[in-house]
């Protein structure tokens, strides 16, 4: 579905072009709503983008990117304090920080520009929906002009945006993740009560198991790879904490008060939570001290198997948020702001361009609005997030990169960022499990 739907939007693109071909393309597309297809762009817009960041990491680029202007002329950057950043080895990071500043300035725009839309009769709903090739040009044209801010200042500045950025972003991709959890478990719990099938039972089971297993498994290794038996107390704290938390947060899943509310959570919400939970532990403690990391010490690495981890759940968040719609089964009510409201990307009545109608059958609008009556997503919130999760890009490539100090992972405010998210997201999980039972008169959905 998601290939289908990623095919609608870039025929939304090229049915701008006019051609025949073009009009080839667009015939062969099955119609899907305007609101999915105009999220699917930004989505396509935003893995160039962190595409083109990745490229700038490549090791056989370093000498070509010293002639970018804020390196040429100058083989190191002066930055506050005793240290200086090496524009030699440093270059490619500082390169993702300007390609992400771009973008994110972009979002930013976007999001003031689309403040207080109502519905697609709004004239600012061409923008929103439209002109992406001036959209694209813009981006681009905001990447090269990024490469002449002068260093300076300018890193350790936009670190610090980056950092409080990034953590907003988990907090919104751990919200996705638990809607998803939810999700997840309660279609294979109806298909299971539908059909009583044990084929159903049995993955519900596997993949319960499967998930509390890696995150055991991550348990021991964190602390084989991460601690040692005479010190790195700190990192023996969070692996131990989300630990508990994890088998906290299991138990209360199944607690008869819970399932009294909320028959259909259990153990596999939980398992998947735990796993992302382990997951942030982990991304903290390899910005934890140099002294307490087994697997990478004091070296510097563009990729390595924690970046590459988070990249992929970074896409498949925002893929996620561009194609899920929200309904019943969302369990915190932030995820109806990120997500499009139900059925707000199935087939509906609309007029065509000559006055008629066009449905299922006939001649169909293969992209049509659905947006007339009210906007199905909040424009300004989605660009908003859209930002931050280009600065959360921009820390990952990075490794959570600091200017001010040596060309290391070492970073202890990223780490503290990382490891209160992870605690945040055992919160809200918990929250979703006890509200309804706390408040029952209230609706949670």
């Amino acid at each position: 579905m998601g290939a289908v739907l990623g095919l609608c939007s870039a025929a939304q693109l090229a049915c701008c072009c006019g051609s025949a071909a073009c009009s080839l393309c667009c015939s062969a597309c099955p119609s899907c709503a305007n609101s999915t297809s105009t999220r699917l762009m930004y989505a396509v817009m935003l893995m160039l983008v962190m595409i083109a960041a990745c490229v700038t990491l490549a090791p056989g680029l370093e000498n070509e990117l010293k002639k970018v202007p804020f390196c040429k002329n100058s083989t190191s950057v002066p930055v506050p304090g005793d240290l200086t950043v090496d524009c030699n080895n440093a270059v490619g990071y500082l390169a993702v920080y300007r390609i992400c500043f771009a973008a994110c300035l972009f979002f930013v725009l976007m999001a003031l520009i689309t403040i207080g839309v109502k519905s697609s009769k709004d004239p600012r709903a061409g923008i929103q929906n439209g002109f992406w090739g001036i959209k694209y040009l813009l981006v681009i044209g905001g990447i090269i002009g990024a490469f002449f801010i002068p260093e300076g200042q300018f890193g350790p500045t936009w670190m610090v945006f980056g950092m409080i950025g990034g953590f907003c972003f988990i907090v919104i991709q751990l919200v996705l993740i638990i809607d998803f959890a939810h999700t997840w478990a309660e279609r294979w719990v109806s298909n299971y009560e539908e059909s009583e099938s044990r084929g159903w039972y049995a993955a519900l089971l596997t993949a319960m198991l499967a998930c509390f297993a890696l995150a055991l498994t991550g348990v021991v290794l964190l602390y084989v790879f991460y601690t040692k038996s005479n010190d790195c107390s700190l990192s023996k704290f969070f692996i131990s904490v989300n630990l508990i938390l994890v088998v906290v947060a299991s138990g209360i899943s199944i607690l008869p008060s819970v399932q009294e509310h909320q028959p259909r959570s259990g153990l596999l919400q939980s398992s998947v939570v735990g796993l992302y939970v382990i997951y942030l532990t982990w991304s903290a403690l390899t910005n934890a001290s140099a002294a307490c990391n087994s697997v990478t010490g004091n070296q510097q690495s563009s990729f390595d198997k924690q970046s590459i981890i988070g990249l992929v759940i970074w896409a498949c968040s925002v893929l996620y948020s561009s194609i899920r719609t929200a309904s019943s089964s969302s369990k915190i009510t932030m995820s109806e702001h990120i997500l499009a409201k139900e059925g707000s990307t199935g087939y509906g009545s609309v007029e065509g361009a000559d006055g008629g109608e066009a449905g299922r059958g006939g001649d169909e609008l293969k992209v049509f609005d659905n947006e007339g009556e009210g906007v199905a997503y909040s424009w300004t919130f989605f660009h908003v997030v859209f930002a931050l999760a280009t600065l959360y890009i921009m820390m990952t490539l990075t490794n959570w990169y600091n200017p001010r100090s040596e060309l290391s992972k070492e970073n202890m405010a990223s780490m503290w960022v990382k490891i209160t998210s992870s605690w945040l997201c055992v919160g809200l999980y918990i929250w979703t499990l006890v509200a309804p039972a706390i408040f029952p008169n209230r609706e949670f959905n």
